[in-house]
């Protein structure tokens, strides 16, 4: 790295070490961020003009330097020379090699500190919305089935074990309000994160470019920072957002550990489009569901990644520390991780196809309406403790004829308890259990299909906030 390329150097004596230089450089990851700091630049020079420290001909042309190169790293017709240290270090130089000397005084006022922290949370504002963009794609996908399958009969499982009888529909309903939270999630750290540091300098704030308010509004933030110390050595908006990507994570590994037990020959209760499986070199018959595997395997990464940065941030001093670097590179792995899983996850649902006679004649095994007849003794104005303990006599009386428990006689169900009386074979079917549960979070068709429309609404909410920019563009 020579001298020149430095932003820094003037007190010491001797160059940086080779061992230094390669550890100290971060060109590799960070200039991921390069547009995000010409952006940045823009707007600090045209403050430096508002404060009288950059003439009017001297901003117009370094903002048509800024705007030149702007458009080759856009492109990708630009990149980093190995003597850049960051991104900062290669866009200043840049700069200069444009315009000249007068491109060394946009360093006025900033620091590398404000600068870098200005740029990722740009970064980051703009990801959540992308990542939220490929979740309602998969809530829709998931939307689209359930609705499909707003009343077909399925089982419902708690411990892995037949419970009770639910729709098809109201499952994969569920995977879809997971989402829609973590989309919301992302909307709630998006009002946290709409502070900018751009003018903390390197801690102490800047003596030069005061107009704070105008600084941040200009860069799409409502309001600068409160605190200069703050800004710059805050980290908790990215911890925030490797959280939400790793819940993220977690919600989609649960999803396709379903999808892959579905799909196993055991329960038979879906099939994979070939477009979303693979086969095996040696065993010909295999259609193995990678996809779903993969992505509950890259959950582990996005938990490690969150994990990985709160280790680093857990002793920090304030104000900045180089440490602090360290928090790119986890965040441009969740990103791309997540970038990579959604749209194959998206198009596996899309294309899944479920096998209904087998999922409605399972509906009902396992016992699962056994609890019908203790909400029908209940409504005899039996104590639910009582109901509970003849319906599960009634299900010992069934395995001993070696039986599912809607499969007992009138008399059978009659000789456990006088209070069961012949009606009680009108609830012991799936299609009165599902019609039954009707409360507001309940498996019934009718709120199923109710439960999706207010899921459609809240997308169309949703989507409008994730179509949405706030970063400007360079004009």
């Amino acid at each position: 790295m020579g001298q020149s390329n430095k932003l820094w150097g003037g007190r010491f004596e001797k160059d940086t070490a080779s061992a230094m230089t390669n550890l100290s450089k971060s060109t590799h990851f960070d200039w991921r961020l390069a547009t995000f700091d010409l952006l940045q630049t823009d707007v600090h020079v045209q403050a430096l003009n508002r404060s009288k420290l950059l003439s009017d001909a001297e901003t117009k042309q370094i903002r048509i330097a800024i705007k030149d190169i702007h458009n080759k790293v856009s492109s990708g017709a630009l990149k980093p020379n190995d003597s850049d240290e960051d991104v900062h270090t290669a866009i200043e130089r840049l700069i200069i090699e444009s315009v000249g000397e007068i491109g060394g005084k946009i360093r006025a006022g900033r620091s590398r500190n404000d600068q870098a922290v200005t740029d990722f949370k740009l970064f980051l504002r703009g990801s959540a919305r992308i990542i939220s963009q490929e979740l309602v794609g998969l809530c829709k996908a998931i939307n689209e089935q359930a609705t499909k399958y707003f009343d077909q009969a399925s089982p419902g499982f708690t411990h892995l074990q037949h419970a009770q009888p639910v729709t098809l529909g109201h499952e994969l309903a569920k995977h879809s309000q997971a989402l829609l939270r973590d989309i919301e999630r992302f909307t709630d750290w998006d009002a946290r994160v709409d502070t900018c540091p751009l003018g903390a300098g390197a801690l102490a704030g800047s003596a030069l470019v005061t107009d704070s308010m105008w600084v941040a509004n200009q860069l799409g933030f409502s309001r600068p920072s409160e605190n200069s110390i703050d800004a710059v050595s805050d980290r908790d908006f990215v911890a925030e957002y490797l959280f939400i990507c790793s819940v993220i994570g977690v919600h989609l590994s649960k999803f396709a550990e379903e999808i892959i037990l579905l799909t196993t020959t055991e329960f038979g209760y879906a099939t994979l489009d070939d477009q979303y499986a693979t086969g095996s070199s040696i065993m010909p018959q295999k259609k193995n569901p990678d996809a779903a595997e993969l992505t509950r395997g890259k959950s582990g990464r996005l938990i490690g990644n969150l994990t990985g940065l709160l280790v680093t941030l857990k002793g920090l001093p304030f104000a900045y520390n180089r440490d602090l670097q360290e928090d790119k590179e986890p965040v441009f792995d969740s990103h791309d991780t997540l970038m990579l899983l959604l749209p194959a996850l998206t198009g596996m649902i899309q294309t899944l196809s479920f096998n209904t006679e087998k999922l409605s004649s399972n509906a009902a095994l396992g016992h699962s309406l056994a609890t019908e007849i203790a909400d029908y003794l209940v409504k005899k104005n039996i104590p639910f403790n009582q109901a509970h303990e003849i319906s599960g006599k009634c299900v010992k009386l069934a395995e001993s004829k070696n039986m599912e428990v809607h499969q007992l006689s009138a008399s059978d169900l009659s000789f456990v308890s006088k209070d069961l009386t012949s009606d009680v074979l009108e609830v012991l079917t799936v299609k009165a259990s599902l019609l039954a549960r009707s409360s507001y979070s309940g498996t019934s068709p009718v709120n199923v299909k109710a439960q999706i429309g207010r899921m459609n609404e809240k997308i169309s909410v949703l989507i409008k906030w994730a179509n949405h920019n706030p970063i400007p563009e360079i004009l």
